[in-house]
């Protein structure tokens, strides 16, 4: 099995710190997504630049050094158990340069979060660590919902418990066949953006793919871009997720149809990750068999899933 560090599972009782690597929050949503964290007998703490602000792009959550300060802190600080995103947003790229990713790599901690967070997801699964592609604390409804909850606090807690990563909602068969391999993957714009950048690592194994608020040209020439790039030369399944609130989702996944079906590859659409209400965690970085044909997805922990 391929070398991987999976962080400890969570007790209750663990402090958790909540980064805002990315775009800016808003502290109602904040405050309501930290309380289901709360009832998980979590402690939680919001780092200084979460809801700082922007002197001039209010798009941002705080300065980029700030951002990157905080997120760098929590992760060393030895109180904190596991290190959750407080939202997406554009922003996260900024600050890349100035994380030594190989010093946070050394410190396994859970670290949890989606869409542009996908930036920081790369570099730490490229170092062999497990990180969790969720729900995020002012996620408020992807919070609010059950199954959602669920199998994030099972990752987080007890991730033997979770058998099959597409269930409950489940996915359909596109090109059938079985794959093995390490899940990597994330939001297609991030992975896209990051070609050419010292960030960039390209996949070997299963990948899962999402997006939002991209219309069908577009989600063409981002994969039309990891295609020419050799993105998928080592990849071995694809998992399709969610492409949200595209000008038209037909042709949304026409298009993911059109272009990753020649490669032969097993592959399943329809897979509840991404930015609906319902958005499934699973874990990047584990390795992972992929059954397209049942439409299934089964995490292979190593040993007893609390270790390396």
């Amino acid at each position: 099995m391929t070398h991987v560090t999976v962080p400890r599972p969570l007790q209750v009782g663990d402090r958790i710190a909540v980064v805002a690597p990315s775009g800016a929050i808003r502290a109602e949503r904040l405050e309501i997504g930290t309380e289901y964290l709360k009832e998980w007998g979590l402690e939680v703490e919001v780092m200084p630049s979460v809801l700082a602000g922007h002197e001039r792009f209010a798009y941002l959550a705080a300065e980029d050094k700030a951002r990157a300060t905080d997120f760098r802190d929590a992760w060393l600080d030895d109180r904190f158990a596991a290190v959750f995103c407080g939202r997406g947003g554009y922003g996260v790229q900024r600050m890349l340069d100035a994380v030594d990713f190989d010093e946070l790599a050394a410190v396994p901690k859970w670290f949890v979060g989606f869409s542009d967070i996908t930036a920081l997801h790369e570099p730490l699964n490229a170092r062999g660590l497990v990180t969790i592609h969720g729900p995020m604390a002012a996620a408020v409804e992807q919070l609010g919902v059950a199954e959602g909850r669920s199998r994030l606090h099972d990752l987080l807690f007890e991730p033997n418990r979770v058998t099959d990563l597409l269930a409950p909602r489940g996915a359909r068969t596109l090109v059938g066949g079985v794959a093995e391999g390490v899940l990597r993957g994330g939001n297609l714009a991030l992975l896209a953006t990051s070609i050419g950048t010292p960030t960039y690592a390209a996949p070997s194994g299963v990948v899962v793919l999402e997006d939002v608020s991209e219309q069908g040209y577009r989600i063409d020439r981002m994969l039309t871009q990891l295609l020419r790039a050799g993105w998928f030369d080592q990849v071995t399944g694809i998992v399709v997720g969610d492409f949200s609130e595209s000008d038209d989702q037909g042709l949304a996944a026409d298009v993911v149809r059109e272009r990753l079906e020649p490669l032969g590859l097993p592959m399943v659409e329809g897979a509840g990750v991404g930015h609906e209400d319902l958005n499934l965690a699973v874990p990047l970085g584990l390795p992972v068999r992929l059954d397209a044909t049942a439409a299934t997805l089964t995490p292979l922990w190593p040993g007893a899933g609390a270790g390396s």
